[in-house]
């Protein structure tokens, strides 16, 4: 609903403002003690329950279960076959090797199901929209 109001509200803290002010601030800062995003988490203090403040980082959605591992990649199958955007633009071979592997991306959390789930949302977005790319 918020998107669709034209409202951002995943990524609050994405105001060129706030980065232009973070990227200036000394790392033993933002990483005291070892703890990432301590800047954020001490400023808030006094406002969020400390059990919400210092929780470890965690990524979204948690795809820990093969069910949903296996879901997902049963619709990405689905998606290729029916020779759409994805199977005109993936190399196979460094698709499987994605699948088979248990590693991360772009330095971030997101594992296997997490990239094939985003390939499939892709994937509709240019049929939705028949996107033709060049």
């Amino acid at each position: 609903m918020s998107m669709a109001s034209g409202v951002e509200i995943r990524v609050p803290f994405a105001d060129h403002r706030i980065y232009e002010f973070i990227f200036n601030v000394p790392w033993e800062i933002k990483f005291e003690n070892g703890v990432e995003k301590s800047l954020l988490r001490n400023s808030m203090e006094g406002y969020l329950p400390d059990k919400i403040l210092w929780r470890k980082k965690s990524p979204y959605p948690k795809t820990h279960n093969p069910e949903y591992t296996k879901a997902v990649i049963k619709l990405l199958e689905c998606r290729l076959k029916k020779g759409s955007y994805l199977y005109e633009a993936l190399d196979t071979d460094k698709l499987n090797q994605m699948l088979n592997s248990n590693g991360t991306w772009f330095g971030q959390l997101m594992s296997a199901p997490q990239m094939v789930a985003w390939l499939i949302q892709f994937d509709y977005w240019m049929e939705k929209y028949k996107i033709n790319l060049i």
